[in-house]
């Protein structure tokens, strides 16, 4: 069994080392990306799917770089030990949803011998709406989903399992829509995913053989938030790059502004050592080679918030962020079903795992921390363009009297920056009472992870709009020096984007810049 040290640690977001920005990693923006794609698409070693070791990155991997995957023989056997001893417990006493009905409806008995009873589940219950949701977020829900059946505490027949993952080598999606779900399990979108994969419905793309349901396999499969805990996966990964190119454009905006370094110090650090605070101020400190007691001085003898409090507030998100990866290393090796079916005391356990509060709270937590970095961006592109602070032309035009230069840019930000304020109210603040006052209360981990996905996009426009200032500042002043290994990101940006300087669309500048951040926070580690 894996330890619990080594979970925690399945999901951490990436550090960034000393050396993200060396020009031997970082030689293109797209191009790096794309490499990424195509080198992980092709890789002999597929992701093992134990049902106690998969990871954050392994579920990116199957989601986005159709990494294959490969059930291990064990998670396959323990599934079926859970199913074998499913079938005789049914034998012997009740059991929610394989000899009842499920929510108000667990007073109603099942026939043993109703063998319509699952499928009659699954086609009431696939009922989700909406629009459908992305490949990549099925991909991930399905090796979820397939991860925890391994883990053996469903009871689902093992050919189950078979069908999953033979879906995920071909490649096929079923199409699962997006609303239907409250935190409580995604009922509705694995009810789709069950009746595709059985044949009742038709797959959105590719076409395995269907998978011969047992009676007892409805509930079992559907008793399971793989589809919100797939998402927020996602969405913590792309968080996760997002926050640390926040550290590279932040410095880039440092040196154009002239800063004073003196607030990164060790010191200053150690004084009040928050790990994600230190941690921060010890990268920043290594992409500006700044010495980590005496720093140099910069023009001011104090700078505003948006430098200075950079340690504690993108070291707030730092650690929010590890935190929702404790949380999500956890959620994707866990035996959450109701009921649990235990190999252990051999026994079948009602119970409420279901209920996703510590993975709403995490996304809430992670979103809120999240926030202010954007705030931070948006105020750093505020006094770049101000001729005042950044001693060069107001807006950074260069043209006749009146240009405009990056001025609309400060629009973009705080566009994004109110997008991230929305996204940012905590969803586990909501509740509902359903099936007839039974179900009496919900996590809304569902919505929590939606809006950590609709943080994304508004929090790589807000650093793409600083970034794309922070590069004109300083190509007006020459560029920072060859000594800081900033540079090299400088360098990158420099010859990425457009150098035109007088008025024109930044439309195309903000979709490279957007790239750029992809390269400066997925480096590859030392």
């Amino acid at each position: 069994m894996i330890h619990n040290e080594e979970r925690l640690n399945a999901c951490q977001p990436r550090r960034l080392p000393s050396d993200v920005v060396h020009a031997a990693t970082l030689t293109t923006g797209n191009a790096m990306y794309q490499h990424d794609r195509a080198a992980a698409s092709t890789a002999p070693n597929p992701v093992v799917v134990t049902g106690l070791t998969l990871t954050c990155p392994d579920v990116v991997a199957v989601a986005r770089q159709a990494r294959p995957i490969s059930l291990h023989p064990d998670g396959r056997r323990r599934a079926a030990l859970a199913h074998s001893m499913a079938e005789h417990i049914v034998g012997q006493r009740s059991v929610y949803g394989r000899t009842t009905g499920v929510g108000a409806n667990r007073v109603e008995a099942v026939a043993a011998d109703d063998r319509g009873h699952g499928l009659r589940l699954l086609r009431s219950h696939a009922s989700g709406t909406g629009p459908l949701e992305s490949p990549d977020r099925v991909r991930a829900a399905m090796v979820v989903r397939l991860n925890q059946l391994a883990a053996g505490g469903s009871g689902v027949a093992p050919e189950l399992l078979d069908g999953l993952e033979v879906a995920l080598v071909a490649g096929a999606v079923p199409a699962i829509h997006r609303l239907g779900s409250i935190g409580t399990g995604d009922l509705c979108a694995l009810a789709e995913l069950g009746l595709t994969l059985c044949g009742d419905l038709s797959w959105r793309s590719g076409g395995p053989p269907p998978v011969q349901l047992t009676s007892t396999d409805a509930l079992a499969l559907i008793s399971s938030n793989a589809v919100t805990i797939g998402e927020a996966v996602l969405a913590h990964h792309d968080l996760s790059v997002l926050l640390a190119a926040s550290e590279v454009v932040t410095g880039l905006s440092f040196l154009a502004l002239g800063g004073a370094a003196e607030a990164y110090g060790a010191p200053v650090q150690g004084a009040r050592a928050h790990p994600g605070q230190a941690l921060v101020a010890q990268r920043l400190r290594d992409l500006l080679a700044l010495d980590g007691g005496a720093a140099r001085p910069g023009r001011r003898l104090q700078d505003p918030f948006s430098l200075r409090a950079v340690p504690q507030v993108h070291g707030t998100a730092v650690d929010a962020l590890s935190h929702l990866g404790s949380v999500l290393a956890v959620e994707i090796n866990a035996r959450a079903e109701n009921p649990l079916i235990d190999l252990e005391t051999a026994d079948a356990w009602h119970n409420a795992n279901f209920h996703t509060g510590y993975l709403a709270h995490a996304l809430d937590g992670a979103r809120s921390a999240i926030y202010p970095v954007a705030e931070l961006s948006a105020a750093r592109l505020g006094d770049l363009i101000d001729p005042d602070f950044a001693n060069l032309p107001a807006f950074l035009a260069d043209g006749p009297p009146g240009s405009s230069g990056v001025m609309i840019l400060e629009y973009v930000a705080h566009d994004g920056v109110a997008s991230l304020r929305h996204s940012a109210l905590p969803a586990a603040l909501g509740t509902a009472v359903v099936s007839r006052g039974l179900e009496d209360h919900a996590s809304f981990s569902t919505h929590a992870a939606r809006l950590a996905s609709t943080a994304v996009p508004a929090l790589r426009a807000v650093l793409a709009a600083e970034l794309v200032a922070a590069i004109r500042a300083l190509a007006m002043q020459d560029g920072p020096d060859a000594s800081y290994p900033i540079r090299n990101a400088y360098d990158l940006a420099r010859t990425s984007l457009d150098p035109e300087l007088t008025d024109r669309p930044l439309s195309a500048d903000l979709d490279v810049a957007g790239r750029l951040l992809e390269a400066y926070g997925a480096a590859p580690t030392a």
